[in-house]
């Protein structure tokens, strides 16, 4: 099997959706639903590492009747680990091997064009992911094409072997990308080799960064991919493993920024949203992972150093915001402000969008949501207003510091309508019977909630975007990239008060 392409990090600070650990998991029952802990549902996990997760996966997913197919121990690769964050062990976790060896970029020179997220059509290779960058997120995965990046993953599949890359399109003719945070390869089968049952010939092997590093957040998320791709909402999960996964190679690109404005693919970005928030999943249903991620970001960042004078320099003005007090200040304002709670992807970039290839010329369904890294309960208003945030950056940007910020492309009140109209209608299961007045009020609302929200997007990345300065190792402008989130909350914030 060949493997070309690579980007590490998927958010672009999507990198990488990040971990969210000890969250509780709920299995329905016939007449009630009880709450059981993560802990409870991994009761059979005497080992540690690599292997306790192994046995955690089959153990959850048998629990949970979702069907999560292991692939041999052999499929994991092995690589360096990256340097513990503040408070961790060096076993990349708060509990003494529980957490696998991060990875990071594969054996070999770096190829040209990795800094930022990748998509293999999608963000997942996402800009957040790098460590999220996340959203995913990391963020912009590179698009060169890595012709001296092929790799081969021991134990994959005997059979497979190294293909050269031809003009005809042979094995491993289609690079995958990266994000910010995980390492994506698109694996195709040697035209001599034929397949068996209903083996797909192609398939994209994932390999998680720092963001999923741990058993908790392994299980969650991997429990949570197998059920969005059984109910057709995600691609297909062939395998995983306790330091990455095989999922379905889906032809496609990953959308632009630009696209974003389209009023098609805005209505159809609505209209997955709201689908999206309709699901009912097996997870905790209190909407802690929004404060309780940023809480765990700022205590990480009060133990960040940096040896560089020109960086110690941004780090100290970006320090000069009073983070905390800060974040006491917006969460007063977010619990003032009604928002439902349901299901959300929380990074709904356009490295996170797939236009499905064959598919451009239809009305609908011609778009994917990928990466579900950062996944969870959580209140509307932040997925919605964090896509909008996302009109503002471009992560192709091919200099320094490789993305370009366009505050005047921030949706207007029109294009929000636009958005919201269509997430209603598509939220209620039918045309809203409604009278103009009430409709408005409906409106106008949202548009409130949405972009108080669109307050915590910005701070929510500006705070992740300082970890990755300190952690990842791709070539980003992260300290840039924050201070330019963090003037986009106070510019707003000064608009929504």
């Amino acid at each position: 099997m060949t493997l070309r392409g690579s980007g590490f990090g998927t958010r672009h600070r999507h990198a990488p959706h990040s971990a969210q650990r000890a969250r509780a998991l709920r299995r329905p029952r016939p007449e009630q639903e009880s709450v059981t802990e993560p802990e409870q549902l991994m009761e059979d996990r005497p080992v540690s590492g690599s292997r306790a997760a192994t046995v955690s996966l089959a153990s959850v997913g048998q629990k949970l009747g979702v069907d999560l197919p292991m692939c041999p121990a052999s499929c994991a690769p092995s690589a360096p680990r990256r340097r513990p964050l503040p408070g961790e062990s060096d076993s990349g976790g708060p509990r003494a091997g529980a957490a696998p060896a991060p990875l990071s970029h594969p054996p070999g020179p770096r190829p040209a064009g990795t800094r930022h997220r990748q998509g293999w059509g999608s963000r997942h290779l996402c800009r957040r992911r790098a460590s999220r960058p996340g959203r995913g997120f990391s963020r912009r995965p590179a698009s060169a094409e890595r012709g001296s990046g092929a790799h081969v993953v021991p134990g994959l599949r005997p059979r497979y072997h190294p293909a050269r890359r031809d003009s005809t399109g042979g094995p491993g003719s289609a690079p995958a990308g990266g994000g910010l945070s995980n390492l994506l390869y698109k694996c195709t089968l040697p035209d001599h080799i034929q397949t068996v049952g209903d083996e797909p010939r192609q398939v994209l092997l994932r390999i998680y960064g720092a963001i999923l590093q741990g058993v908790d957040s392994l299980v969650l998320e991997s429990v949570m991919f197998a059920i969005l791709a059984e109910r057709a909402l995600g691609p297909r999960l062939y395998g995983v493993f306790p330091e990455g996964r095989l999922e379905q190679y889906i032809p496609s690109r990953r959308l632009c920024t630009k696209d974003l404005r389209d009023p098609d693919i805005s209505r159809e970005i609505a209209m997955k949203m709201a689908r999206f928030h309709g699901m009912v999943m097996p997870f905790n249903k209190e909407p802690k992972w929004l404060f309780g991620t940023m809480e765990r970001y700022l205590r990480q960042i009060a133990e960040l150093t940096f040896p560089e004078e020109a960086q110690l320099k941004k780090f100290n003005q970006l320090k000069a915001y009073d983070l905390r007090k800060e974040m006491g200040s917006l969460r007063e304002l977010l619990e003032s402000t009604h928002s439902p709670v349901v299901f959300c992807h929380n990074d709904v970039q356009e490295g996170n969008i797939l236009l499905l290839a064959g598919h451009e010329s239809l009305p609908t369904d011609k778009l994917m949501l990928i990466d579900f890294e950062y996944s969870s309960y959580n209140y509307r208003g932040f997925d919605i207003g964090n896509h909008f945030c996302e009109w503002v950056y471009d992560y192709t940007h091919p200099t320094w510091p490789f993305y370009q910020a366009s505050l005047e492309k921030y949706p207007t009140r029109q294009q929000q309508l636009h958005f919201i109209r269509h997430y209603l209608r598509e939220a209620a299961g039918r045309p809203r019977d409604a009278t103009p007045e009430e409709q408005a009020r409906v409106e106008e609302e949202m548009l409130t909630e949405v972009s108080r929200f669109a307050l915590a997007s910005h701070f929510f990345w500006g705070l992740w975007s300082v970890v990755q300065a300190k952690i990842s190792t791709i070539e980003f402008g992260y300290l840039d990239y924050a201070q330019c989130r963090f003037e986009a909350y106070f510019q707003q914030k000064a608009q929504c008060l």
